[in-house]
């Protein structure tokens, strides 16, 4: 008797493991299994609930009678958390209720399921496969006692022996659906970035988005910068015109909580949904199911893809990690795009500017080769763009070598050179250019644009000024010099004339300042050449300070200012050029007088700087002088230009300067609009402080 139930029960679990051995697809084998399980232990129907290794429920079978039943994942939820099978799960062994109605551990539905009594039996195990849980088998009887425990071991063993089947076919499964995921995304990673045109790139997230969740619409909304509010800029499927240009107020409706949160939501009831609001709906589309994943790059969501209504009914379990997976494709996509098209833009921009620069603009390699050329340089070189792509930059003007190094090493270190030199056109005479030579990186490539600037007219203006500065020495030296002999003389014979003397007395200072400018036009032209100054002399700063503000009292007199003497009253000797230096004393009081107001104040001073050096200076309390100008008052015929600004050549500080950097010191000015301006320059000490010296020019000052 023993050995035919062993041998019953050993046919009954090969029949059984045949069954569910042969199908790997895990709905045909829970399916097979509780067929099984009802057809040889009893009963009228059951469930088998298939949780992954995380003890969550991915997929059931629900039979009644012969009919097998839908069902949700709340349901799979409600069905391990409570109930009988959740007293299973927890425990992890079987369980036996001979009347359902005295044992609190089963949960009463309205109709107690599908059959209408108070009362049933039910019996419920494990399934457990390798020391793992991966499902619950239950079975319930209309009527109670129906199940005993023999029922029980028989219901065990069938599980026992079906329980690998179940995991090999959910490993199955999931692989699967895993395979069909991976599938999909790479086809859409494929798909989608095979443009980095914005819009075919928007189009192509949308049909791979529709294709891989069989939906009736889909949509793609950004995030406004500005605003952080939801912009639909692309829709695809049934009545996707309705859908762009959408805007949802940031945070508001599904989508807004989907880029605010930066998690994937499914509704599979629309309308059902609490977070559902207005802001959802869209006109001409019953919204039934749907499905919005968040659009994120580098971290940060930047949008939303929402697919709509699948052609099913219903979305698959699978869905949210097929959207999310094309959320991060778009995202990357996305920014891709928008990178692109601002480098298109750039380079627009920048090509735009090449070609419409007045200068002459050409780009090289590092060996010289011309790669680029605008319009003004074919126009100043007269060479084709054809031709200029054909020659090296020592082909069309004279390198300087010094200044850029040997195969242009010393630009690799330095970010910049410019020198002179001449341009050989293809036509015409060569004609004199300004070279502006930098490292530039176009494209990820490093080259080397030039600059080419025609100087010619500047040149003929040099010119013309050297040719009027020779002009006023050489032709005004020789007359102003008798002019000055004759009103000595003249001096001499009306001595006792007060109102001549007075009238002669305007004309020597006159001549004097004509002498200064002369003799300061010639040493611009000779410090400028590079001559070095010669005639230098141990001298008392005080009495140079003394004789300049002597010289220039009448013309503050004039304009009824003070000049105040600020120097202490001993300073070392200083080792300069007398006739130069009171010059440069002269120049720059003069200065201060012209733009200082009636009565105002002028103040000349100076102190011991580092033992090396005195420091002077000149200060007025005119109106000052602009940053940006600050430099330019020393350049040779440069003036600052400006309402009621006093006139002149615009040498005397140009002299300035090259007198005190000739000497070895340093001359700037200090000064802010409407607060005055203070000259400062620096004289070296003489080395040998000869009392001799000093007297020798103390006397000679003092004649003058």
């Amino acid at each position: 008797m023993v050995e035919d139930r062993t041998r019953s029960l050993l046919e009954l679990l090969i029949s059984v493991s045949r069954e569910v051995a042969t199908a790997l697809d895990l709905r045909t084998v829970l399916q097979r299994l509780l067929f099984a399980a009802i057809q040889h232990v009893g009963g009228e129907g059951g469930s088998i609930v298939v949780m992954d290794d995380l003890g969550k429920p991915v997929d059931a079978t629900i039979i009644y009678g012969k009919e097998i039943h839908e069902h949700t994942m709340e349901q799979l939820r409600f069905t391990v958390e409570r109930g009988l099978a959740g007293w299973v799960v927890q425990h992890r062994k079987p369980a036996l209720i001979p009347d359902t109605s005295m044992d609190a551990r089963w949960l009463h539905s309205e109709d107690d399921s599908f059959v209408k009594t108070s009362a049933k039996s039910a019996i419920c195990v494990p399934l457990m496969a390798r020391e793992r849980l991966v499902g619950v088998l239950t079975l319930d009887h209309s009527v109670p006692n129906g199940f005993t425990e023999e029922h029980l071991e028989l219901m065990q063993a069938i599980a026992d022996q079906a329980s690998v089947a179940v995991l090999n076919a959910r490993l199955y499964t999931e692989s699967q659906r895993t395979a069909r995921v991976m599938t999909a995304l790479a086809e859409s990673a494929a798909a989608i970035n095979s443009s980095l045109e914005m819009n075919a790139v928007w189009e192509r997230i949308l049909n791979q988005t529709m294709q891989a969740l069989q939906v009736e619409s889909v949509a793609l909304a950004l995030i406004d910068h500005t605003t952080n509010d939801l912009i639909f800029q692309a829709a695809a499927g049934q009545n996707s015109d309705k859908i762009t240009g959408r805007h949802i107020l940031s945070g508001h409706g599904l989508a807004g909580l989907v880029a605010r949160n930066g998690h994937g939501l499914v509704i599979p009831a629309f309308t059902q949904d609490p977070h559902y609001s207005e802001a959802d709906k869209v006109e001409g589309i019953e919204m039934r199911a749907v499905a919005i994943a968040p659009i994120q790059s580098r971290g940060k969501v930047i949008g939303v893809l929402e697919a709509i209504n699948p052609v099913s009914g219903s979305f698959d379990p699978d869905a949210m990690i097929v959207m999310t997976g094309l959320g991060n494709l778009a995202g990357t996509t996305i920014q891709n795009a928008e990178l692109f098209d601002r480098l298109q833009n750039t380079h627009e921009h920048y090509r735009q500017l090449f070609e419409d620069s007045v200068d002459s603009i050409l780009i090289t390699d590092w060996e010289g080769r011309v790669l680029e050329a605008n319009r003004q340089a074919v126009k100043l070189s007269g060479y084709s763009v054809e031709q200029l792509h054909t020659m090296n930059m020592d082909q069309l003007h004279e390198i300087n070598w010094n200044k850029t190094g040997l195969n242009f090493e010393a630009l690799k270190g330095n970010p910049e050179c410019n020198y002179e030199s001449s341009l050989h056109r293809q036509a015409g005479d060569p004609i004199p250019i300004e070279v502006y030579v930098h490292r530039v990186e176009l494209e990820v490539t490093d080259l080397l644009q030039w600059i080419l600037r025609d100087i010619t007219e500047r040149k003929e203006l040099d010119a013309l000024r050297e040719d009027m500065t020779s002009m006023i020495y050489h032709d005004l030296r020789s007359p102003l010099g008798n002019i000055v002999s004759s009103l000595e003389m003249m001096g001499d014979l009306v001595s006792k004339d007060d109102s001549l003397n007075a009238m002669l007395a305007i004309a020597q200072n006159s001549t004097t300042r004509i002498q200064r400018l002369v003799n300061s036009l010639l040493d611009i032209s000779r410090l400028e050449s590079g001559k070095q100054i010669m005639n230098q002399d141990a001298v008392d700063p005080i009495i140079l300070i003394r004789e300049a503000i002597r010289d220039v009292e009448p013309a503050a007199g004039g304009r009824q200012q003070t000049v105040e003497n600020k120097t202490p009253g001993i300073l070392p000797l200083i080792w300069v050029d007398v006739d130069m230096v009171h010059r440069v004393f002269i120049n720059l009081l003069e200065n201060a007088i012209k733009f200082t107001p009636l009565e105002g104040r002028i103040e000349i001073g100076a102190q011991t700087s580092d033992g090396a050096f005195v420091k002077f200076w000149v200060r007025d309390n005119g109106r000052g002088i602009a940053a940006a100008d600050q430099e330019k008052v020393f350049e040779k015929f440069t003036r600052v230009r400006g309402k009621d600004r006093p006139g002149g050549l615009g040498v005397g500080l140009a002299f300035c300067r090259l007198a005190v950097h000739g000497h070895g010191g340093e001359i700037w000015v200090e000064s802010s609009p409407g607060n005055g301006a203070t000259f400062w320059l620096t004289l070296p000490v003489a080395k040998k402080k000869l009392t001799g010296e000093l007297m020798r020019q103390t006397g000679r000052l003092t004649m003058k």
